[in-house]
Order: C-alpha cells, then structure tokens, then sequence
C-alpha cells in the first residue's frame, strides 16, 4: 500500500496540474476563444494582440512551477496571480516585442516572396524568429527567477545561453508543437489535462538553460 506522503505527493501534483491549467484557462481566454473560432489568416491581427494579453500567463505559470520546484507548495491560485500582476509590465513587453518581431519579417517574406532576394533571405528570416522566440521564452523564465535584472540584461542572457544550449532549446521547440498539434485535435484535452505538464518540461529546459545566470543554490532539477 502506498504511504501517506505518496498519496501526498500524488495529490499535490494532481491539484499542481489542475489548478495551474485552470489557471491559464481564465488567464488566457480571449486567446482560446480566438483560436477555436476564427480563421487565423483573417482574424491573425487579433490573436496577435490577445496573445500578447496572455503572455503574462505563461510568466505566472512558470512562478507556480518555480515555487513547487523550491518549496513543494500547491499554492497554486495565489501564486499564479502574484506573479501575473508582479511580472505583468515586463511579460507584456517581451509578448509585444516578439509579436511586432514576428510581424516586420512576415511581411519581408511576402514583399521579397518569389524574387531571388526572397530565396536568399528567407530562411535567415525564420532564423531571426527562432532566435527571437528563444530569447523571449528564455526571458520569461528569467524574470521569474531574476526578478531583480534588467530587462537589457535578461535579453543579452537569454540570447547567449538559448543559442550556446541549442539542443534544450530544440527541445522546448518540440514541446510546444506538441502542445500546439494536440490543441488543433483536441482543444479541451490540451488546455484541461496537458498543457501544465508540457509548460512544465519547457521551463524546466529553459531554467536549465539559464542555470549559469541563476542565484547559486537555485535548483534545476525538472
């Protein structure tokens, strides 16, 4: 028979997962709501704007993940939503950078689309995304563990370590369109049961990534 301390255990992180996911659910809705009832061709003006809005979820579940990962504590709502409102500024800068960031080289793609100028520069383009992408992501983590450096600071990490560890980073890649695949199959099965497990494993990359920068004594483990 299981002990007291597994069912413990095993409760916590059932609740950790739950909560977190419900968590993100509200904090992301007007992204979802988009995402399942638009055409993203048409309506991709509006998912950027409501995915920079939901940024600041992604921070705030990666502070629940912290805090379990440090403490083992479940308190999952009020450590979500302290992190959403403390990390709200920056989380939306690094949401609005990288979309602004992703709009400027889509539109250089379709403007040099079919020209020899659009073969040569287009997957140095891609590049720039997968790089600014990193580095936002890796940001994000950084502000939850770094709360005290500069932004300017946290970007120059970010971009160093996610290119020097690019396999961790490849990784986080593969976990996110996992994420995403799963959500064009089946949306409630994505946001209801997967999505923190999945998160889970992309910050616990993206710490990793960042251990050189992070407060000696930090733990890492995933």
């Amino acid at each position: 028979m299981p002990s007291a301390d597994t069912w413990e255990t095993v409760i916590g992180v059932g609740y950790l997962v739950l909560g977190t996911n419900a968590m993100l659910l509200v904090a992301t809705i007007p992204l979802l709501v988009l995402l399942v009832s638009t055409d993203p061709v048409t309506s991709w003006p509006a998912l950027l704007g409501a995915g920079v809005l939901a940024t600041p979820a992604l921070t705030a579940a990666f502070a629940v993940f912290t805090h379990y990962s440090t403490t083992r504590g479940t308190e999952v709502i009020r450590t979500f939503w302290r992190a959403w409102a403390r990390h709200l500024r920056r989380s939306l800068a690094l949401g609005l950078g990288l979309s602004l960031t992703a709009v400027v080289l889509v539109v250089d793609v379709l403007a040099l689309w079919g020209s020899p100028w659009g073969a040569v520069l287009t997957p140095l383009f891609v590049v720039l995304f997968l790089l600014a992408t990193t580095t936002a992501l890796l940001a994000l983590v950084a502000t939850v563990e770094r709360p005290d450096a500069r932004l300017r600071d946290v970007l120059r990490a970010a971009l160093y370590l996610g290119v020097r560890r690019w396999y961790l980073t490849l990784a986080s890649f593969a976990v996110f369109a996992l994420l995403g695949g799963l959500f064009v199959i089946h949306p409630a099965l994505a946001v209801g049961l997967a999505a923190a497990p999945l998160l889970y494993v992309t910050w616990g990359n993206s710490r990793y990534t960042l251990k050189p920068v992070l407060p000696k004594g930090s733990s890492v483990d995933i």
